[in-house]
């Protein structure tokens, strides 16, 4: 049916005005299914009703409109602001729209407290104290924290809890923080843990880590090993934070936002930074129209996403799109500062778009795969293993060595939406006899487990172990003396010739063995998580295997002499952050030049 049919669109018409403002169309209940801005209004709306052309999404759209209503505005800059507050508001079924439409999340730092508080915060930036940020997630905030308090404990809990503690809680005892709230540390010790936490987050990182140096080597001249010891550590975790926020090249604030579209999913992946560093990125799936373009949904995105939140100076995309001139404009307007839209780039900045791109391609790649498979491969293993709910959570462990040198053991999880990598984990074995896989398996399951009754990650409702008997009951010993419960015990070993499908599983507490079809899709999870575990720990392995060569292969270096080699160790937490670490990360270690820091960057990587 055409709109023509259903309203008096030669009347409307009419009566509209060629000037800026917002339409609104309603269907048959007089809901707001579609709103939009125009430059001119009688021009725009009367595109809809006159031509003959329209794709498949604006057919669909008009075929329900029966009424159509519009606000007039000084300026077209005006109507997208107008137009932008609408979508959010109503939320038209026929606009693109963004299920994370929350403010940006920052880390804040009380500063009216004797002792002040480093925490998570969203929303208005009302309490007093300084803030970080913004970050483009939770996740990344969160993360954060989590690298900070492991190197500067300053507390993260509320005053309620610390002002009502006569002993340290849990966060004491795993060393997250140094107890304040029962006197354990003094105000001028704690001050300077928070002085090093500003300068951080404020980007001075290198003066943090120089003066951390000077303590450390303060502390070896006066013998205090374990304190030389505790700030080497704190040196190290530092550097591998800035290993992974730093951007070269990078000036002032830029978002990178490149959009990829497949089938009826499009993906928009946002990576943040700021003083060139690099705040992680936000992976977007906004919800939209059939037959909307890659160029239409960005435009929809940066403008429901930005107006009304923190507005970088530049923004670098992927796709050009119409009104780009008229969008920085309201943008600039929002922010109080000038703000650009390019999309032409080159060299360094090109790169970021590419490895925004690169990662919007894997995370709609994913995405496919997980709503595809993983939902049924879960159901098909609660059927399979006949468990009384679906699980939520399983854990893999698997032991790589050669000949038992370097034993490394990986620990993997997965959920239901795929590999959760941010909590793998690897355990350096140490302390037993070569080649004793029994053993390696027991002490990294003890390490893993032990930490996870503290609270450090959820009990995962399946534990799956790369072997088979004697590898299950070396399991089932640790979790019987951790107390661990609720957690179903799997063993999977490789058939008689080793190819994939003929997998023996034996489950704890269950006689005999079971052996699910090659085509089984439960099997297949299970297959993919062992072989992932398999993969990590190899992986751990190589590198550890690895460092005794580094050590040599930087004594072969020309122009790396001792003095300096001694400085590299020190600035970059030793030889496995002088492998990790890039050319720019060198160069900035005092005594290192430009041309000596590509020098060892290639002689490491080959």
């Amino acid at each position: 049916m055409n709109a023509a049919n259903v309203f008096d669109s030669k009347a409307l018409l009419a009566t509209l005005p060629q000037r800026p403002g917002v339409y609104r169309m309603l269907d048959g209940a007089g809901k707001v299914i579609y709103v939009g801005k125009a430059r001119k209004l009688k021009h725009r709306v009367s595109s809809y009703f006159t031509r003959t052309m329209h794709d498949a999404k604006t057919r669909a759209m008009l075929a329900q409109v029966h009424d159509v209503q519009i606000t007039l505005t000084h300026t077209e800059a005006e109507a997208l602001l107008l137009e932008n507050n609408l979508i959010k508001e109503l939320r038209p079924r026929y606009n693109v729209l963004l299920r994370d439409d929350k403010s940006y999340p920052y880390i804040f730092l009380s500063k009216q407290q004797h002792f002040p508080r480093l925490a998570f915060h969203r929303g208005p930036r009302k309490p007093p104290g300084r803030y970080f940020g913004p970050f483009p997630s939770a996740g990344a905030v969160r993360q954060t924290l989590n690298h900070l308090k492991k190197v500067f404990p300053l507390r993260q809990c509320r005053d309620s809890f610390f002002n009502n503690r006569s002993r340290p809680c849990l966060q004491y005892q795993i060393k997250r923080c140094t107890a304040p709230c029962v006197g354990y540390i003094s105000e001028e010790a704690y001050a300077v843990d928070v002085r090093h936490v500003e300068l951080f987050l404020e980007g001075h990182r290198n003066q943090v880590i120089d003066e951390l140096v000077q303590r450390m080597e303060g502390a070896s001249e006066a013998l205090e090993y374990e304190q030389a010891a505790r700030l080497r550590d704190r040196i190290s975790a530092l550097r591998r934070i800035q290993e992974r926020q730093y951007v070269a090249g990078a000036r002032g604030d830029v978002d990178v936002i490149a959009c990829l579209a497949h089938s009826e999913l499009i993906c928009i992946q946002v990576f943040m930074i700021r003083d060139g560093r690099n705040l992680g990125n936000q992976t977007f799936f906004p919800r939209i129209p059939e037959g909307t373009s890659e160029a239409e949904a960005l435009y929809a995105f940066i403008a429901r996403h930005y107006l009304g939140r923190d507005i970088p100076m530049e923004l670098l995309v992927s796709h050009d799109f119409e009104d780009r001139a008229l969008l920085e404009e309201a943008l600039a307007r929002d922010a109080g500062h000038r703000v650009r839209i390019q999309w032409r780039l080159r060299g360094e900045r090109r790169r970021w778009l590419e490895m925004a791109a690169s990662n919007a391609r894997h995370a709609l790649t994913a995405q496919i795969a997980t709503r595809a498979g993983m939902e049924r491969r879960f159901e098909e293993l609660q059927l399979a293993l006949d468990l009384d709910g679906m699980p939520e959570r399983i854990e893999c462990f698997d032991i790589s060595h050669t000949q038992g040198e370097a034993t490394v053991a990986s620990c993997v999880v997965f959920n239901r939406a795929g590999p959760l990598k941010s909590d793998y984990r690897r355990f350096n074995v140490a302390g037993i006899e070569r080649g004793d896989d029994y053993a390696a398996l027991r002490q990294a399951l003890e390490r893993r487990y032990t930490r996870l009754k503290r609270g450090e990650a959820p009990i995962p409702d399946i534990l799956l172990i790369d072997g088979g008997r004697g590898q299950l009951k070396q399991a089932q010993i640790v979790l019987r003396e951790l107390q661990v419960e609720d957690v179903q015990l799997i063993g999977i070993a490789k058939g008689p010739r080793r190819r994939a499908g003929e997998e023996t599983l034996f489950i704890a507490g269950r006689p005999g063995v079971l052996q699910l079809a090659p085509d089984s899709p439960a099997l297949h999870l299970l297959q993919h998580v062992r072989d992932e575990a398999h993969r990590f720990a190899i992986t751990g392995h190589r590198v550890r295997r690895g460092r005794k060569r580094t050590t040599s292969m930087l004594e072969e270096i020309p122009g790396l002499g001792p003095k300096r080699r001694q400085s590299l160790l020190k600035q970059l937490g030793g030889l496995h952050g002088v492998r990790r670490a890039g050319i720019e990360d060198l160069a900035r270690v005092p005594g290192i030049s430009q041309a000596l820091a590509e020098r060892i960057y290639q002689t490491l990587h080959g």
